[in-house]
């Protein structure tokens, strides 16, 4: 009796060390490229919270510099003005990268010959040809590359595709609508560095279409479990061309499946901020309103679902796991593979939009 009584007591003391080991990892140690995306905010208060340990930073822009190192109580000692100098002096586990969207390249250029993975802010790239690119040199070095989806972390997101792939309650897709926006990054406040890129047709790679197209894109081809539509049709507005001359601040985009339709409504004027997300079956009705709220209907019940925690809450528990080859899925709205189709979706919605015409998108 008593050697069972030591037994278990043997058992308890090593789940709780397990447990106290557990609690106490050490966060993720990173590189980072940029920060003249307002996403490095978010970033910065993981950082503030114990979540990440920043070692370098690369910025050209000293006036930016020294913004976040008086906010945020940053040493003089972690910044460098490019990636290639960032890397002579620190090991990162990974670079995350807030910069421009088309400067997404040139970070996975300094980082995977070193063989340091990437993750940047949403969406991959600008172009396909930069995508691709980028894909190349993350293979060739077997680097991770991932992109950063604040709805990636919606667990109303996470339980639509469960219903819809896993438990498969509402039959066969039939239409999904995304809608993303706010009242335009003007309007609410986004800083100066980022609108200098945020609405540059290069830099950025468009208006509305490209920061909130993405999303849709993103999301509708991890619920297809990957397929590619058939075809893309477009169309931007210009409604604001006194705040937003150059770039569009309205898009809708059509997806084009075998057997199903998407759309994407992207709007910077939307009169208050949302992300939703609905699908149609052929038996229900899925609708998550925002992070945490999903409802269902069908011929005749109309009710809320419960959602469950997501197994990584966040863009860093996500990445330290990839970074441990914990995560397998190519089928993931961080993927590379999601996010190639994620940049030629938004690719031929730009050109559809530009010429008036449907783009059908070769197979992959």
């Amino acid at each position: 009796m008593k050697n069972s009584k030591n037994s278990i007591t043997a058992c308890l003391l090593f789940a709780c060390l397990l447990f106290c080991f557990a609690s106490h990892a050490q966060p993720l140690k990173v590189g980072v490229a940029g920060l003249n995306h307002d996403h490095a905010y978010g970033l910065m208060n993981q950082y503030k919270n114990g979540e990440v340990e920043i070692i370098g930073i690369a910025e050209p822009n000293n006036e930016l510099v020294q913004r976040y190192k008086e906010r945020y109580k940053l040493p003089d000692s972690i910044f460098y003005t490019s990636v290639t100098e960032m890397l002579k002096h620190i090991k990162p586990d990974a670079v995350l990268a807030y910069n421009a969207i088309a400067d997404h390249l040139a970070v996975v250029e300094a980082c995977a010959p070193k063989g340091v993975s990437v993750m940047v802010e949403k969406p991959l790239a600008t172009t396909v040809a930069q995508a691709e690119r980028m894909a190349m040199l993350a293979r060739k070095y077997h680097i991770q590359l991932l992109t950063n989806y604040e709805t990636t972390w919606y667990p109303s997101n996470q339980q639509v595709y469960d219903i819809v792939n896993k438990e498969q309650t509402i039959g066969e897709v039939r239409k999904m609508i995304v809608h993303d926006g706010h009242q335009g990054p003007v309007e609410i406040g986004c800083s100066k560095y980022f609108l200098e890129w945020l609405t540059d047709p290069v830099k950025n790679g468009g208006g509305a279409i490209i920061d909130f197209g993405c999303y849709g894109a993103d999301l509708m081809t991890w619920l297809m479990k990957g397929q590619a539509p058939v075809a893309v049709t477009a169309i931007t507005r210009h409604i604001k061309p006194n705040i937003y001359p150059k770039v569009d601040d309205d898009a809708t985009i059509l997806l084009e499946y075998p057997k199903a339709t998407g759309i994407i409504e992207a709007s910077w004027n939307w009169p208050f901020g949302i992300k939703d997300f609905e699908v149609f079956g052929e038996k229900a009705y899925l609708h998550a309103l925002n992070n945490d709220e999903l409802k269902r209907r069908d011929t005749v019940n109309y009710h809320t679902v419960e959602t469950k925690p997501l197994i990584y809450k966040d863009n860093l528990s996500y990445l330290a796991a990839a970074l441990k080859g914990e995560i397998h899925d190519t089928n993931d709205p961080s993927s590379l593979e999601t996010n190639l189709i994620v940049v030629k979706i938004l690719e031929a919605a730009r050109e559809s939009a530009k010429t008036g015409k449907r783009v059908v998108l070769s197979p992959q």
